[in-house]
């Protein structure tokens, strides 16, 4: 066992907790895939805790106080039964030998391995940067929980009976475990809040965007996104927290991010575009899928904002955006309403399912306009009047209805459109700012602004 905490050891002197958490971890890592059987093979049941006691007490690399000893003597040891569950869950999965629980079990024994760190970390045994090897098996948690509940799904009864359905499948929600652990995250939160550690540097506070965005991504798992909510507001409400800036660029991107998706949601499209944008500058260039998440949101968000589209270079460097995008861009631009309603359609579960559709589809009024902007130029120019030239030249503002209403129905393959539905759409583009002018009703005619009929032509 001496040999096996050498590498604990060194990351205790050095006070890294992530690295201490890697030494903690409930998967190898990729170079060394054989590490949790070199771990639980370094000992057995039956003397464990005295080898891990002896390991800590003993070691010429760190010098742990005695306090401090019992409760990393604790944490090993149940970190060395979880492991023996690990092993155990695995090799059964390999052999199709699963039992209905195993993962439900190795949750669970994880779920109070990251509450006994918890909790040795509130009582001020654990130094502070223990907080960091906290968060790391906290993550390590949702993934474990997500894990279970998949096993708990595929162990359910299958129902027969419609009427014995509460009585069978209602009783275990397909998150049950994801949702216990969300309650985990609750109390880690609250735990780096409200720190009051009065040396800045040592404060628990330095973890807290770290743990908000794990809450976050426990919370849209679980469709709670008014829990996600409240972690903002606790945020907002703390008047001591460490500049944003200060934080790690990773904690910042992640946290940006998800607040420009619930700004999103909110229909708050102007601050969601501000969140998402920063989240964009920052993000890694190598991170590209990250990127292609937020731009999810954020080209959507530019859509109704900025009236701009993503570019064609831009699509080119996300083919999975370009797929999912790109028929609605094209519609777009060229005004192409039948087109554009064609390509909603067909992304629809898609876009659904990345809760984009509602505002994708706000942005047919974009295409319209470009579609009326179309007949706008076909109309031409007016004529020139004595003693002007070629300078003074400024096109036509009284365009007939008609036109309008022969460019809407083509654009819609053909679709029957009433002259009194133009005229409704024609005011709400007026309304709506999307071209500046009015309806002679009297006379058929649209009378656009000869000083910009219109603005924001950024498609």
């Amino acid at each position: 066992m001496q040999a096996a905490l050498a590498p604990f050891h060194e990351a205790h002197v050095l006070g890294r907790g992530y690295e201490v958490a890697d030494i903690l971890s409930s998967f190898p890592p990729p170079n060394n895939p054989g590490r949790l059987y070199d771990f639980h093979r370094a000992s057995n049941e039956r003397q464990i805790e005295g080898d891990v006691r002896y390991a800590l007490k003993y070691s010429k690399v760190s010098h742990i106080s005695a306090k401090e000893s019992i409760a990393w003597t604790e944490i090993i040891v149940d970190y060395w039964h979880v492991v023996t569950k690990i092993l155990s869950a695995e090799e059964a999965t390999n052999k199709r030998q699963l039992g209905d629980r195993q993962w439900v079990e190795v949750y669970e024994a994880w779920r109070n391995l990251t509450q006994l760190v918890s909790r040795h970390i509130s009582n001020g045994v654990l130094p502070p940067w223990g907080i960091w090897t906290l968060l790391r098996m906290a993550n390590h948690l949702r993934l474990l929980a997500v894990r279970a509940d998949e096993q708990l799904a595929k162990a359910r009864p299958m129902n027969l009976n419609p009427v014995l359905q509460d009585d069978i499948a209602g009783t275990v929600t397909s998150n049950q475990k994801l949702e216990e652990a969300a309650r985990v995250f609750n109390r880690i939160f609250s735990l780096c809040l409200g720190d009051r550690n009065p040396n800045p540097g040592d404060s628990r506070k330095w973890a807290v965007y770290c743990v908000a965005n794990l809450q976050f991504r426990t919370y849209f798992k679980l469709k709670a996104i008014s829990l996600s909510k409240n972690v903002v507001k606790s945020i907002g409400a703390q008047g001591d927290l460490p500049p944003f800036s200060r934080y790690p660029l990773g904690h910042q991107v992640t946290y940006k991010y998800y607040t420009g998706v619930l700004s999103f949601l909110q229909e708050d499209y102007p601050k969601a575009e501000e969140y998402l944008q920063e989240a964009w500058a920052k993000c890694r260039q190598d991170a590209l899928r990250n990127q292609e998440r937020i731009l999810t949101y954020l080209i959507p968000c530019r859509l109704l904002t900025r009236h701009a589209v993503p570019t064609a270079t831009l699509l080119s460097s996300y083919p999975n955006l370009k797929q999912l995008f790109g028929p609605l861009i094209s519609c777009i631009k060229s005004g192409n309403l039948a087109g554009f309603d064609e390509a909603l359609l067909s992304g629809e579960q898609e876009f659904v399912k990345r809760r984009v559709f509602l505002t994708l589809e706000r942005s047919r009024d974009i295409a319209l306009r470009n579609l009326l902007r179309k007949v706008y130029l076909a109309e031409g120019w007016e004529d020139l009047k004595e003693g002007q030239t070629e300078t003074d030249r400024i096109r036509k503002s009284r365009i007939p209805i008609s036109h309008f209403a022969t460019a809407i129905r083509i654009a819609g393959n053909g679709q029957a459109v009433e002259d009194d539905e133009v005229e409704c759409l024609l005011a709400n583009m007026i309304y709506k700012q999307q071209m500046k002018g009015y309806i002679a009703r009297e006379r058929g005619m649209v009378v656009l602004n000869k000083k910009g009929a219109f603005p924001n032509t950024g498609v």
